[in-house]
């Protein structure tokens, strides 16, 4: 939840914001089917004076989010304290975009990440199941004076008024909007079937540097998908108690339609219950892969056409 991060596409994670609720499949299915990893780590820390009292709560069924949400200041500079240029997972254990985060309060959240890629050169990777939210607040005018105010303090803050290079961060902050993004902010959205495909259209009417898609826990083959303006999709099964099948045609669907469009694709795992062949509906499966690594996570145990980690540059 900190520093260095197990998960295999960032370098670091970044986390001022405490609390979320579930709004779809992806978050966890029928019969306590599968969930969210954030959920279960935030119930097992919700004891008194744990840190994520009143966020989460233990149940007969697993952890379950409260519904309340939180700003962490004293986590909302972390990234400028990060002198090392980063890729950053910015809310891994929340959703940035939740409806009930006062919009000023994300603002000064966002114009933090935007002083941080001047200041310390760090990519941030925004991810939400709230793609409507965050298309409609990142098209307000006042969320944009917000955060470039916020920003331009920071920058102003932390760098030396004697330094005139030309690459100085006072020189190359500006303010940003609708129309001019600002870099080194990656935007995604999750899509976990076919009914949550509208969310791709969402984010790609965003603004944003770079668009990405979360295609995990993928529970279904999604069809043929519409790529304009993305630049990258990752890809993986779900992992975990009671995890829901993956099958490896859907993630061999998204690698050949991204290929085509020349789109960076990464495959992040298998999870746990991977299965070579075609799902069908009467639940004959085909082979399921007995895989040592439990996630389905190594990349070594995979065919050879599915072992393909891309991103941007």
């Amino acid at each position: 939840m900190g520093d260095n991060s197990p998960i295999e596409w960032t370098d670091a994670t970044w986390n001022p914001v405490r609390g979320c609720s579930r709004i779809s499949p992806g978050c966890g299915g029928a019969n306590h089917q599968g969930g969210c990893y954030a959920e279960k780590i935030a119930a097992r820390f919700s004891g008194p004076g744990q840190p994520f009292e009143g966020f989460a709560e233990r149940t007969a069924h697993g952890g379950r989010w409260t519904g309340k949400m939180d700003v962490v200041w004293p986590m909302v500079d972390q990234p400028i304290r990060w002198r090392k240029p980063r890729r950053i997972f910015a809310n891994s254990m929340s959703d940035l975009f939740h409806k009930d985060l006062p919009r000023d309060d994300v603002a000064i959240i966002y114009g933090t990440a935007i002083a941080a890629v001047h200041l310390r050169g760090h990519t941030f990777q925004i991810l939400t199941k709230r793609a409507d939210h965050m298309r409609d607040t990142l098209e307000d005018p006042g969320f944009w004076a917000i955060a470039n105010d916020h920003a331009s303090v920071l920058v102003l803050e932390h760098t030396d008024p004697l330094n005139r290079r030309k690459d100085d961060a006072r020189a190359t902050c500006r303010d940003y909007g609708p129309d001019a993004p600002p870099p080194g902010i990656w935007l995604g959205v999750s899509v976990e079937d076919r009914e949550r495909k509208s969310r791709i259209d969402d984010l790609r009417a965003t603004p944003a540097a770079i668009r990405f898609l979360s295609l995990e826990p993928l529970l279904e083959d999604l069809g043929e998908i519409d790529l304009a303006g993305i630049n990258l999709a990752i890809v993986g099964g779900e992992s975990g108690p009671r995890s829901r099948p993956f099958a490896l045609e859907w993630a061999r669907s998204i690698v050949g339609q991204c290929k085509a469009a020349g789109v960076a694709v990464f495959v992040k795992q298998l999870g746990a219950k991977p299965y070579e062949g075609l799902l069908r509906s009467d639940r004959n499966y085909q082979r399921l892969l007995r895989l040592k690594d439990k996630k389905g996570g190594d990349m070594s145990e995979w065919p050879e056409d599915l072992r393909v980690r891309e991103l941007p540059t």
